[in-house]
């Protein structure tokens, strides 16, 4: 068994040190991969992607799916309680955003919208949203369109909470607790494939985050 003492072989792909500083492009992400691991292994875990689901919802930019999937993969028996506890915290987080979208558009939920470079279709958007509104909630849960968007909108056009707390559960439970079905079950080989298509995968996001904006971007048109 190796030991604190022993020497550490600097081209060693197991050694999560040496694949950190692999390449100096990726080693930022990749050392926050590491440490979002390591989160899992922690008490600290849960309440940071607690708040990470919570706040993504509302003005967050970064969706909790990549803290869920190492958490669970730390700890794969937590990995559905974890999808759980995620699709709870977003649709409080969606109450944030409604609010946002309801009461502080002006001062907040314009900033907001503009980060996410919505303003032009925002409006139809807001107006579409009590003919479509329950359909729109659940599809937003499920695709790359910035959730935080829909929250906002959905309380600027006032669609009633009666329609939007169902859909958000609905949308947000079935895409979360995928993830962690799907983690609590081929946990290792997870680990396996995100090691190894790491900067694949999140250019992937980054492009599935562009066309979310582009298809609410056309959805108000």
């Amino acid at each position: 068994m190796a030991t604190s003492d022993d020497p550490k072989d600097p081209n060693d792909p197991t050694d999560p040190e040496a694949v950190a500083s692999a390449s100096a492009s990726p080693s930022l992400l990749k050392r926050l991969y590491l440490r979002i691991l390591a989160e899992a292994e922690t008490s600290r875990g849960p309440t940071v992607l607690a708040v990470v689901a919570f706040t993504e919802s509302s003005f967050f930019p970064i969706p909790p799916d990549p803290l869920l999937i190492a958490l669970g993969i730390g700890a794969p028996r937590r990995a559905i309680p974890l999808a759980i506890l995620t699709t709870v915290m977003s649709v409080l987080g969606g109450l944030l955003g409604y609010a946002i979208g309801a009461w502080m558009m002006d001062t907040v939920g314009d900033p907001i919208i503009a980060f996410f470079s919505a303003q032009t279709s925002f409006e139809e958007v807001k107006m579409r949203f009590l003919e479509f509104g329950f359909l729109s909630v659940v599809t937003a849960a499920l695709t790359p369109i910035p959730y935080k968007v829909i929250t906002i909108a959905a309380g600027a056009s006032g669609l009633p909470l009666a329609i939007f707390i169902p859909a958000s559960i609905i949308g947000r439970g079935t895409r979360f607790i995928a993830e962690g079905i799907l983690v609590w079950r081929y946990g290792e080989s997870i680990r396996s494939f995100i090691d190894r298509w790491f900067a694949t995968l999140t250019i992937t996001a980054v492009i599935l985050g562009l066309l979310g904006v582009a298809l609410l971007r056309g959805y108000g048109h």
